[in-house]
């Protein structure tokens, strides 16, 4: 098994359609950035349905030595770079990011990176859960944004055909 380090959308999106539990069976660890903490705490203090990583014990809450400065201008957030700084520290986790700007640093700095999508797709692939395409489509429902290609696509990787057209 391995660690996680999660950005803010992974656990947002998991708790949103109560899948949270998944990760702490897929790892042995989820690191979170206090910059990720932060956002959820902000979140949950507007009112917004979010996860209190401090309620999990599986959950860790940890600052990174340093966040590289040419990172500040790749436009992202204090969350994603957190989260890519605490991976280079860390090379032998996974990182989780949906982000598509973040994952594209993550694949050239040489991360590891997994979205709210693989974790589903994993989830399947070790009998944790029959079929992904309820939880794809819960996914939608609280906002995560997906095309129908995306959907399909993924569904297929899960070994699931897609009837929604």
């Amino acid at each position: 098994m391995t660690e996680f380090i999660s950005n803010t959308s992974p656990l947002l999106y998991l708790h949103r359609i109560e899948a949270l539990n998944l990760l702490s069976v897929l790892c042995t660890e989820v690191l979170v950035p206090r910059a990720v903490a932060r956002e959820l705490s902000d979140g949950r203090e507007r009112g917004h349905n979010v996860p209190d990583p401090q309620r999990y014990e599986w959950i860790n809450i940890v600052d990174p030595r340093v966040i590289s400065p040419e990172w500040l201008n790749l436009d992202m957030g204090e969350g994603e770079m957190a989260v890519l700084a605490l991976g280079l520290e860390r090379p032998d986790c996974t990182v989780l990011l949906d982000d598509k700007r973040a994952r594209r640093v993550a694949h050239a700095v040489g991360l590891n990176v997994w979205g709210t999508m693989k974790i589903l797709v994993e989830a399947k692939s070790q009998g944790m859960v029959e079929r992904i395409a309820p939880h794809v489509d819960s996914l939608r429902s609280a906002g995560m944004w997906m095309s129908d290609s995306i959907r399909a696509r993924v569904l297929a990787l899960a070994d699931e055909e897609d009837t929604s057209g």
